[in-house]
């Protein structure tokens, strides 16, 4: 078992199986650096300083008051470095809470864990980020939780669900930066399930759709860990739900597929897009592809999808900040890079897609984008809202031949368009 590989130099205060936990080398502590605020993001981004006050117990011997951190003033180190002088920062804490763990099954007469059975490891899926299409159990066991390990995509209102007493600690991933391994994370499972604590594994949409759950539940399961999965809405339900797109339907499609975009190595190529993805009765929906979708996208027409086939990509579904943009297939690709979304961005392609109100009314315009990019603030929206009202009423009273009515239909198509963002404000 190697959490990480062990810190030689870095003196263990107990037989904690922490010592895996251990950075490579010896550890020079550092301040955090590059703490930032996370207003616009659902999500917890990996230097936040939101992230730093869920996970405060685990810096109490080097934070008195988060709020005086000062900001490095020195080029940052390299993502490996700040990743192990994390973890050195926090070991003290976690050695200390497994220790008070042990302490408490003792007290309650268990010799040790083998004697009264670990505790239990729940794998919960927290949906695209709405805390409302949570699951009842979902919200039961995350308040009953001792340690939650959350990913990033885990928003920030559903770990406000959190209990009280429990612990939170992130182990989320972003391009270029894992604050945990997969295998650390394993570890970490492990230890404190061996401790007896009710552990929850946090990670967005559901567990076992692109989440790992799998290579987590399977070597629990080997250690002899009884691991519970508690299914969490996927982003491909959601999301689709949200814009009013019927994954299948009848007489346009009847299969769905899910696909990651996510290359293993990095780079611009996705893993594989098989010659029978490119089906028009069928819908595809991408995950983690918003770096490699123009590849994909060029593979997909490549092996037959039609140029024209509708498709909308989503960043941050279901969230107060969503932003989407509907374009045909090949013209997707540098819709995506002219309003900029950025991860999570999910892509559905498919006939379907035309099945949602907001694609007619997306074809009225350059594109159909949330509110935030077509103004600075909701205040530019109210206006431009009423002015497109007040075209409407013009329109009304001035029709006197199609060419006019074609008009008064433009402007009203406008309005609702209008409408139908405007509530994502």
């Amino acid at each position: 078992m190697a959490l990480c590989t062990r810190l030689q130099s870095f003196p263990s205060s107990s037989s904690s199986s922490l010592n895996h936990i251990r950075p490579t080398k010896a550890i020079n502590f550092h301040p955090i650096c590059s703490l930032h605020y996370n207003s616009h993001s659902p999500f917890t981004e990996k230097h936040s300083i939101e992230r730093y006050h869920r996970d405060q117990w685990l810096y109490k011997t080097q934070l008195e008051n988060i709020e005086n951190i000062a900001f490095c003033s020195s080029s940052p180190p390299d993502s490996n470095s700040v990743r192990q002088n994390e973890i050195a920062l926090q070991l003290p804490e976690l050695e200390k809470l497994l220790q008070v763990l042990r302490e408490k099954r003792e007290r309650e007469g268990c010799g040790g864990w083998k004697k009264c059975g670990p505790g239990n490891v729940f794998l919960v899926g927290t949906g695209p980020g709405d805390p409302e299409l949570l699951t009842l159990k979902a919200v039961r066991v995350i308040q009953s939780a001792d340690l939650l390990l959350y990913d990033r995509l885990v928003s920030n209102d559903v770990l406000d669900l959190v209990g009280p007493n429990a612990r939170l600690l992130y182990v989320g991933k972003t391009a270029g930066y894992h604050s945990r391994t997969q295998e650390e994370i394993h570890e970490l499972l492990l230890s404190f399930a061996e401790a007896g604590a009710t552990v929850v594994r946090l990670k967005g949409g559901d567990p076992l759709v692109f989440g790992r759950g799998g290579e987590e539940m399977d070597f629990l399961q080997q250690q002899g860990i009884h691991v519970k999965v508690i299914p969490g809405i996927t982003a491909a339900s959601g999301i689709a739900a949200e814009l009013g797109i019927p994954l299948t339907h009848r007489g346009v499609a009847n299969s769905v597929r899910f696909l990651t975009g996510h290359s293993r190595k990095g780079g611009t190529d996705p893993l594989f897009v098989a010659e029978n993805a490119a089906d028009p009765d069928s819908t595809l929906v991408i995950y983690m592809g918003l770096s490699t979708f123009p590849s994909l996208a060029l593979k997909l027409m490549h092996h037959g999808l039609p140029p024209n086939t509708p498709a909308v990509a989503v960043e941050r579904g279901t969230t107060p900040q969503q932003r989407m943009v509907f374009a045909e297939l090949k013209d997707l690709a540098n819709k995506i890079t002219t309003v900029e979304l950025v991860s999570p961005t999910l892509m559905i392609i498919g006939n379907v897609v035309a099945l949602s109100p907001l694609w007619s009314l997306s074809m009225n315009e350059a594109s159909c984008l949330h509110a935030r990019r077509l103004s600075n603030t909701p205040l530019d929206w109210l206006k431009s809202m009423l002015k497109a009202q007040w075209s409407l009423n013009l329109s009304q009273q001035r029709i006197r031949g199609p060419q006019s009515l074609c008009l008064y239909q433009q402007r009203k198509a406008n309005l609702l368009s209008y409408l139908a963002v405007i509530r994502f404000i």
